[in-house]
């Protein structure tokens, strides 16, 4: 059973100072619940059980945070049914997507388990006759974790797992959108032995607990993953401490499709990573590249296969595409799509809100064609499911348009020529990139992160999480004492 309540501080749930109402964007008619808010008081009071724990949780030692993160994802996965069904229920992505989603969460608390035992250190030898070197990693102590709606435990859990694998406290505030999810997975984590205050699930409205949070002397490093405006104004508050920042913000992402494509592989895989998840993903496809010899039979297909689309409930059997996860975020989507129109380009599906079973937030997926790159529609990060689509003469003009973004996140490209998919490979400006691939699509053990406006300090999972979840201490110890 998961707790109806939004706020867990220093070991215990509280119902926090107001409350919010979760409804299922599927069926606005189900309320999912009430939620508690965090207010200053009890952000102040998670933090200084947050510094109290963590260095109690260091001295517990790697055996120990290794089996705590290990029961955690244990525990994710065999849950992820019945946890999936949560998250489809209050983001609105269809069932598989959900469920495969808590699984997802759960390989990344085992892999940071077995990490956990390999913090390794490295020894020196000084230019100085009899001094040894000794350089290791240490915790970088309170981390504050502030994570999205649109994956509610995966991103969180990417977030939490290294941290603690590495000896560090954290406070999370999620999306308000998705307290359920935040709330089993908190229970999940809470229940493990470890000390109290170690881990503080503090729900709130970003301009209150957020703002307080990020500007808190408290707070050695920041994980944020959002928007870019917010982000800026995460990094301007965190300078004035010096704090430490880790930041995945929007992106704008890129598909070539060259003129020697599998044509039906390129439309499969590109509707693919424009509609799934109902484009509400930092990797979805939104800018699609087309060589002008197959461009008009790549668009026609497109089309189709976004018409043919099954859009409704997100736990009802066959559904491809969910409803869009809130009011706003689907207000914003229609005024994209009204703003296309207006730049000129051609709607040639979607766009329009949907009528269901049941009364919820149901888009149908659009295609723009004859875009430019200059145009709002392909210069801004929609987050909807939304595509559109620019014409290329050749490889170099396409690579060219790809690069032209204030982003890069992700990149694909579909070709038959290994040259040219080598030459994307070292050329295009992305931190992620997908040679016949969809876009969307990444795995937990190797790093994630963006360059430009998508990202901003270390990178994301594997191995290169340490890089900002610890802190290097280099230790110089001459050979014996004096006499």
């Amino acid at each position: 059973m998961i707790h109806a309540t939004g706020v867990h501080i220093a070991g215990r749930w509280e119902q926090g100072a107001a409350r919010i109402e979760n409804r299922n964007p599927s069926d606005l008619t189900d309320l999912i619940g009430e939620y508690g808010q965090a207010d200053a008081a009890l952000l102040d009071e998670a933090l200084a059980a947050a510094r109290k724990a963590q260095p109690l949780w260091w001295r517990a030692g790697v055996q120990k945070r290794h089996d705590v993160l290990m029961a955690i994802g244990t525990e994710l996965m065999a849950r992820a049914e019945e946890i999936g069904r949560m998250v489809s229920r209050e983001e609105g992505k269809p069932l598989a997507e959900g469920r495969g989603e808590v699984y997802r969460a759960g390989q990344f608390f085992t892999y940071y388990a077995a990490e956990a035992l390999r913090l390794h250190g490295d020894l020196a030898e000084s230019v100085r006759p009899g001094i040894e070197i000794d350089v290791r990693r240490e915790p970088v102590g309170v981390v504050a974790i502030i994570s999205p709606w649109n994956f509610p435990v995966a991103t969180p859990a990417w977030k939490i797992a290294p941290a603690l694998a590495f000896g560090n406290a954290v406070v999370w505030k999620p999306a308000n959108i998705t307290p359920a999810s935040a709330c089993a997975l908190t229970e999940i984590v809470v229940r493990q032995d470890i000390p109290a205050g170690l881990f503080n699930l503090v729900a709130g409205a970003g301009r209150d607990v957020g703002q307080r949070l990020v500007e808190s002397r408290d707070v050695d490093a920041i994980s944020f993953t959002g928007s870019v405006s917010v982000g800026r104004g995460i990094a301007a508050s965190a300078i004035a401490n010096m704090t430490k920042i880790q930041m995945e913000m929007g992106s704008k992402n890129p598909m070539l499709v060259m003129d020697d494509a599998d044509l039906d592989l390129a439309v499969a895989h590109a509707a693919n990573a424009a509609f799934g998840g109902t484009g509400q993903k930092c990797t979805a496809a939104s800018r699609i590249i087309v060589h002008e010899a197959v461009h008009d039979g790549f668009v026609e297909k497109l089309a189709a296969a976004a018409q043919s689309l099954k859009v409704g409930h997100a736990l009802d059997e066959g559904t491809q595409i969910g409803p869009v996860a809130s009011e706003g975020q689907l207000r914003l989507n229609l005024d994209y799509i009204g703003i296309g129109k207006s730049e000129g380009a051609e709607l040639l599906c979607g766009g329009d809100r949907l009528n269901r079973r049941t009364e919820g937030l149901f888009m149908a997926p659009a295609v723009f064609a004859g875009t430019r790159n200059d145009m709002r529609i392909n210069r801004e990060e929609m987050f909807a499911p939304i595509t559109c689509v620019m014409k290329a003469g050749d490889y170099e003009e396409a690579l060219a348009i790809a690069n032209d973004s204030d982003f890069g996140l992700t990149a694909g490209i579909m070709t038959r020529s290994l040259a040219r998919a080598s030459h994307f490979r070292a050329n295009v400006r992305a931190g992620c990139v997908m040679v016949n691939l969809p876009t969307a699509g990444t795995d937990y053990h190797v790093p994630f992160g963006g360059r430009g406006a998508s990202s901003y300090g270390p990178r994301e999972q594997g191995r290169y999480a340490a890089e900002f979840y610890t802190t290097v201490k280099t230790a110089y110890v001459a050979a014996g004492a004096p006499e």
